[in-house]
């Protein structure tokens, strides 16, 4: 269990920061100090005790990465809430599944995200709360709209501080690190979600390592564009961060590479926190055009002419980053093996951690001088062990992992709690690799059938089948992932077809508008790019499972 309580770790970077920039919505002038965040966290549990909330009551929080959403999180935690942050890109009806899965009783959200939901569907939310303005968007009856406005809620704040408050004023909760933090849901389509039980002591041990190795330290800057609702953004571009006492700028979407250079330019981060899509693309428009002209190419074959050039493109990525970065620290998927090769010939600070949501995320890391190409790092010490179960002559199995970061389980899912944990208590990570003499994980892919997206989100393709196999003349599906797209086979249901007179040119178009159909009602990473018609039935196993891997390549 890691020592000091993380909510008091919070208060402590209020306290100590007091006067700092805390928070920037990047493209505006308007910056939130730690002192703007604690009035506005003081504001926010004047709210939550106005609506009737107490101790591990859910908060739900979905919208894009903004100043109001940061201290929402913050608040919601501090008050003794349980926090349930859904990523922005689900679909309406995944979120209200998600919301009513968790027994969510607020529901802050964004404006443009509200349209397409409706509070009466939900089974415990009494209001929803706009994250433009903190306004009231729907109210449940019970409960007044008066007594929940910003300007209610201002009136009581002064009546309660007419002074402003102070440092010594910040009252919050005493949770210790062993109670929840968070649901994070890993999936958000309907029937198959998982809420992960995370504890305060997942996080406290996520920020204090991200501390103690100086990834963040007090006056740090980081460009926030990883999406908070997932893990790996939410723990080390947010909240490692403004425990140490940086500055964030928020980034509202996920940028193209030209206006996040713009950024870098702009902000000059000391730390950059990314997946490999990112950074490939980064590589791909600064560097591969400098190393195809002639004169570099060839330099580059000469021993110790190589090093001039590869200096100059060292700084050359260096700048495009801001020119202040200390370490670039990628996660979420595996880094092109070029690339990965590339960047350590020319000594670029950079390295490659490894987690999962279950481990709020973080499992392994090296610093940047340390790391080994195509590894993910070293087991963190004192804090996670790691295992290869099962290990075949190469010495690859199953990565199995245990400590301080591990969840509690799957909310309200037993049986899932109880599949993913061994007997004697490892948490299995579903993916397989080896360790090597030095310490050094390596994973070699994956042994279920989740896929990776473009910027690391986990795909689950049966999920995306079962919407697939409930449309017109499909039998059964099978989604794959070729050079980064998703590819759906389907078997006709050859019957109906020939029932109804269709020709290939008519099935082909009826599979394409199944194709747009599926589309609609799933998140955009999980986008299917191309329908293709395969003749027969899958093979499968005797459990009738079709055999993936005679499908993938």
């Amino acid at each position: 269990m890691i020592k000091e309580p993380f909510i008091e770790t919070l208060r402590n970077a209020i306290r100590d920061n007091w006067d700092s920039p805390a928070f920037t919505d990047y493209g505006t002038d308007v910056t939130m100090t730690y002192a703007d965040v604690a009035q506005q966290i003081e504001h926010l549990h004047i709210l939550f005790r106005a609506c009737g909330i107490t101790k591990n009551d859910r908060i739900a929080l979905m919208g894009k990465n903004t100043s109001s959403w940061v201290v929402t999180y913050i608040a919601s935690m501090t008050y003794g809430a349980i926090i349930v942050p859904i990523l922005q890109d689900f679909r309406a009806n995944d979120a209200l599944h998600i919301i009513n899965h968790s027994e969510s009783k607020l529901l802050f959200i964004a404006d443009t995200l509200y349209e397409n939901m409706d509070i009466a569907q939900m089974e415990q939310v009494s209001v929803v709360f706009s994250l433009t303005n903190f306004e009231p968007l729907a109210v449940a009856s019970g409960l007044k709209k008066a007594d929940v406005t910003p300007q209610h809620i201002q009136q009581e704040f002064e009546r309660l501080y007419p002074d402003g408050i102070k440092p010594d004023q910040l009252v919050y909760s005493d949770k210790q690190n062993d109670e929840i933090a968070s649901f994070n849901y890993t999936s958000g389509t309907t029937g198959f979600s998982k809420g992960v039980v995370t504890p305060l002591n997942a996080l406290a041990g996520n920020v204090q390592f991200c501390n103690d190795v100086h990834v963040t330290y007090r006056g740090c800057r980081q460009v926030v564009f990883l999406p908070l609702a997932h893990s790996f953004g939410c723990a080390f571009d947010f909240l490692s961060c403004f425990c140490a006492g940086g500055h964030e700028w928020l980034m509202g979407r996920i940028p193209s590479p030209k206006i996040l250079l713009q950024a870098f330019a702009e902000v000059k981060p000391t730390c950059v926190l990314t997946v490999p899509l990112i950074l490939e693309k980064i590589y791909k428009s600064k560097i591969v055009p400098e190393i195809s002209k002639p004169p570099v190419s060839w330099v580059m074959k000469v021993p110790l002419l190589d090093e001039v050039v590869l200096s100059k493109l060292r700084q050359a990525l260096l700048d495009a980053f801001g020119g202040c970065v200390n370490e670039v620290i990628i996660g979420g998927a595996p880094l092109n093996t070029e690339v990965d090769l590339f960047l350590k010939r020319i000594r670029f600070p950079y390295t490659v951690g490894y987690g999962m949501t279950e481990c709020a995320p973080l499992i392994s890391y090296v610093n940047s001088k340390d790391y080994k190409p195509q590894s993910c790092g070293k087991p963190l010490d004192g804090l996670m062990e790691v295992r290869i179960d099962k290990p075949n002559s190469e010495g690859i199995g199953e990565i199995q992992v245990r400590g301080e970061h591990t969840m509690l389980g799957y909310y309200k899912n037993t049986e899932a709690t109880r599949l993913i944990f061994t007997e004697d208590g490892w948490l299995k990570t579903g993916d397989l690799g080896y360790i090597d003499k030095d310490n050094f994980i390596f994973i070699k892919g994956r042994d279920k059938s989740m896929l990776l997206g473009p910027s690391g989100q986990n795909i689950y393709p049966e999920e995306i089948e079962a919407k697939l196999n409930n449309m017109p003349y499909v039998m059964e599906s099978l989604v794959i992932q070729e050079e980064g797209a998703l590819v759906a086979l389907v078997c006709p249901d050859y019957v109906t077809a020939d029932a109804d007179h269709l020709t290939t040119e008519m099935l082909e178009a009826a599979m394409e508008r199944n194709r747009r159909d599926v589309n609609a009602q799933i998140a955009s990473y999980e986008q299917i790019s191309e329908v293709r018609l395969y003749p027969h039935e899958f093979e499968k196993t005797p459990k009738k499972s079709i055999k993936r891997f005679l499908y993938t390549h």
